[in-house]
């Protein structure tokens, strides 16, 4: 074949193959970036939850899950701001009277709607003394709920209550007919409630699956399906989110962030939290009844050392059972300084001498580098201390109960509405059943600060209530928590302050 014959043979050829590259770069020009999308999202908790019957527990393992299956009257949004959610709108009638529209387009996973019935049910459930709700000390400011009409709940308080929004954001809604057909045994094994996420399976000791409520109201939720593992173990956590078995862990230590950090595939979250670290200590029965013992404590214990040494920095010292991030922190209070010798004299003027006082705990949520610190502390100042330690749901019970009359604890506390109402009423008012105290003083000052609506003159009823509990000492205040999650770089999240896992504000991908 000569060269004009080649020729003519190939330039066709050649032509064809130009044109298909141009068509091809056009095409690539032209066509949108595909969105990264993920299917399964799955999350390492420190704990399965104790309970999914919302109404029955507010331990950060149970709300991060059951916060998704159902819908709270009202929410907050990223900024921390109280947003409608069903509730649609408020209007305050009086000080004490305040009526909220409920939406009329919001339906249960088992396909009944959601009425003003089931709102009204929800609140008298909570309330309820019978349900024994540990929840039930943040709403017992409401005195009557009724329905005015198909689309509006009234909320009568006996006197006027300052928080009461904040409180409502933590009030989920539950389906009467459901409950009242299954029973409450059988509603927490099988929860059906409005929210992006319904329940699937939850094999205990290892995880709850829920699954995308695909007619949620709100949206369409970001995964089709979300796994929360129970993993006690920190490290563990840790090589999951690494190896990519887990794509969000909570209760990242600060030891452990410094890994995080150094990883390019994985990263660390972090907020300031209303979360207050304690030491509690019984005021009503055994040797700590005696306020030397109580003060010896207090000066024993170097909360600056715990700060700086175990919580790297993402933790602050706290001196009030209020966080700043919360109303009714007062930077005044200085707390007790570590003084081992004056905690010393105290300890021989008790004459304890060798009674052994157990420090209870639950190793697999809470910090046992500071528990174990916390007892070596008071063993150096002359006090026999021993750690017993539980799981989650035992220390709560404990908690709750005469059990723990000649113990001391070491634990966290939020009350989940970013105001001292939340964490002190709960914990230190005579009438609630966390209480291990029972001060006139006390309870005028923190029922004074939950029935005024002017902002200054509750806050001179918390400084009140500061001055009982540093000169009582039933709590010793620590640090104020810093929550640290690590994440999959892929994950957009941002933390809250009241520590809402709520998978709807979450997406994959890096934009």
């Amino acid at each position: 074949m000569n060269f004009k014959r080649l020729l003519k043979v190939l330039l066709p050829l050649i032509a064809l193959l130009i044109l298909a590259g141009c068509q091809k770069k056009s095409v690539e020009s032209t066509t949108a970036p595909v969105e990264v999308t993920k299917d399964v999202l799955v999350i390492d908790l420190v704990s399965e939850p104790t309970t999914l019957d919302p109404h029955l527990q507010w331990n950060p393992s149970s709300f991060y899950v059951y916060r998704n299956i159902f819908d709270n009257l009202l929410s907050r949004n990223t900024d921390g701001d109280i947003i409608p959610k069903v509730a649609e709108s408020w209007d305050y009638v009086s000080e004490t009277v305040v009526d909220l529209k409920i939406r009329d387009d919001i339906k249960f996973q088992d396909g009944t709607p959601l009425t003003v019935g089931d709102v009204v049910y929800s609140v008298h459930r909570i309330l309820d003394p019978e349900l024994k709700s540990p929840q039930a000390g943040q709403f017992n400011a409401i005195s009557n709920v009724e329905a005015i009409d198909d689309s509006t709940v009234r909320l009568t308080t006996a006197k006027p209550y300052p928080v009461l929004l904040a409180q409502l954001v933590k009030l989920s809604i539950v389906p009467e007919a459901y409950v009242e057909k299954v029973g409450y045994e059988e509603f927490n094994k099988n929860p059906v409630g409005s929210g992006p996420y319904k329940f699937v399976s939850w094999e205990k000791g290892i995880k709850v699956v829920v699954e995308a409520n695909e007619n949620y109201w709100g949206g369409t939720p970001p995964f089709k399906t979300v796994e929360f593992l129970a993993v006690p173990e920190k490290s563990t956590r840790l090589a999951n989110l690494k190896t990519g078995k887990s794509d969000l862990i909570t209760s990242l230590d600060e030891d452990l962030a410094t890994e995080v950090e150094n990883d390019s595939k994985i990263k660390v979250l972090s907020v300031p939290t209303e979360r207050i670290a304690y030491f509690r200590i019984n005021t009503l029965y055994g040797p700590t009844a005696d306020i030397k013992v109580r003060q010896a404590i207090a000066y024993g214990i170097d909360k600056k050392m715990i700060v700086e040494g175990l919580k790297g920095g993402y933790s602050k010292v706290a001196n009030v059972m209020v966080g700043q991030t919360s109303f009714g922190y007062d930077p005044s209070f200085e707390g007790y300084p570590f003084d081992p010798e004056k905690a010393k004299a105290l300890v021989l003027e008790s004459g304890i001498g060798s009674t052994e006082i157990e420090l209870l705990t639950a190793p697999s949520v809470f910090d046992q580098r500071v528990v174990a610190a916390i007892q070596q502390m008071l063993s150096d100042i002359g006090l026999k201390v021993k750690i017993v330690g539980m799981d989650m749901s035992t220390f709560l019970q404990h908690m709750q109960s005469d059990d723990s009359k000649d113990m001391t604890s070491f634990g966290r506390w939020s009350g989940g509405v970013q105001d001292a109402d939340g964490i002190m009423y709960a914990m230190l008012h005579s009438g609630s059943q966390w209480a291990n105290i029972k001060s006139e003083k006390l309870d005028n000052a923190l029922d004074g600060a939950r029935t005024s609506l002017d902002s200054d003159v509750r806050m001179e009823f918390y400084s009140e209530a500061h001055q009982v509990v540093q000169d009582e000492i039933p709590v010793i205040p620590l640090y104020e928590v810093g929550s640290i999650y690590g994440a999959a770089k892929e994950l957009q999240w941002k933390p809250m302050a009241d520590e809402s896992l709520f998978i709807m504000d979450m997406k994959w991908g890096n934009s």
